[in-house]
């Protein structure tokens, strides 16, 4: 019978996956295997592999013959080799679409606690002061820039969201039609001049070889001494030597991060002594309802293709030619 192994998960409870897989009369089982040898190892019969981080090279594919689907929880697919699946004939899948507004309110929160110094004034208070004048200057928020660097089903609802508290939207995605921006009352503007010309940054682009450290020294040149970086996306977009030298410099006014290159956190970090940084754990993805929405969409991702199915969230289509679904 096949198989289904979780390589390894951070979740408290695995209650909805199991109940998905026991209702589709298919065995689950959960591990911890963050390495290729551990996944190899312990998963070695698996059909199908549910991934949170570990990355899942060839050399795991190749040692797992049964293998014809791997899930991924969540949007991002960077730890996954696509190409490497196809050549196998495996299908992956993940799920883009069950965090969009809580990624797009925690992108705006961030805005909101960098811009009004929220967090900043707040740790000012427990350490005896209450002084408005510590956190000077603030502007007010109407009537600023906000650029999106991205601008998938996130980045619209961010659009959305800050044109309601006045913000003007401007955009640079390579793959999206600048009508479709300006559909939504977004302008289109190339990459670099967005990165001149608006007073917030906003990052909502997936990581790949092109987006990695699209955010580095270079570009936080181009940026505003007054503007602040938002990274709810991957932290690898981001440069982060390059952006603490910025914060230190002055050359940036602040960063709001949801995301690192390095998870969780080094207790030796720099951005930990920063008061011009606010810093959240990977959780802008995160509601009550979303967790549930990930977690059921994942194992169906996987219960399609054992049904002989195309999966809803197929990432990489050109393996199609390769398996029998439909």
């Amino acid at each position: 019978m096949d198989t289904v192994y979780i390589t390894e998960y951070d979740y408290p409870s695995l209650e909805i996956e199991q109940e998905a897989f026991r209702a589709a009369h298919i065995p689950l089982i959960p591990t911890q295997s963050h390495s290729e040898d551990e996944i190899i190892r312990n998963c070695k019969d698996a059909a199908g592999l549910i991934v949170q981080y570990a990355q899942i090279t060839e050399k795991i594919m190749a040692n797992l013959p049964n293998l014809k689907v791997i899930s991924r929880y969540g949007v991002g697919v960077d730890n996954i080799d696509l190409e490497a699946a196809t050549k196998h004939h495996i299908c992956v899948t993940n799920v883009p679409d069950y965090s969009i507004d809580e990624v797009s309110t925690q992108a705006l929160a961030l805005v909101l606690d960098c811009w009004r110094r929220v967090t900043f004034l707040h740790n000012s208070i427990h350490q005896g002061h209450w002084d408005y004048a510590l956190a000077q200057p603030i502007w007010r928020l109407r009537g600023h820039k906000l650029g999106l660097v991205g601008f998938g089903k996130i980045a619209r609802e961010v659009a959305v969201k800050a044109q309601a508290f006045g913000l003007t939207v401007l955009s640079y995605d390579p793959y999206v039609q600048p009508e479709a921006m300006r559909a939504m009352g977004v302008l289109y503007q190339p990459f670099h001049q967005l990165l001149r010309e608006c007073d917030i940054i906003s990052l909502h682009t997936p990581l790949t070889k092109e987006t990695f450290h699209c955010i580095g020294t270079d570009e936080l040149e181009l940026m505003k001494s007054s503007a602040i970086l938002i990274n709810t996306a991957r932290g690898p977009l981001v440069d982060e030597q390059a952006l603490q030298k910025a914060l230190d410099k002055n050359e940036i006014a602040g960063a709001g991060l949801d995301v690192l290159e390095t998870e969780p956190i080094s207790p030796d970090n720099p951005f930990l002594s920063m008061n011009n940084v606010v810093l959240t754990p990977h959780v802008a993805w995160y509601s009550e309802e979303a967790n549930k929405e990930m977690k059921t969409k994942a194992s169906m991702g996987i219960i399609e293709v054992f049904k002989g199915r195309i999966p809803t969230y197929l990432v990489n289509k050109d393996v199609l030619p390769y398996v029998s679904l439909r």
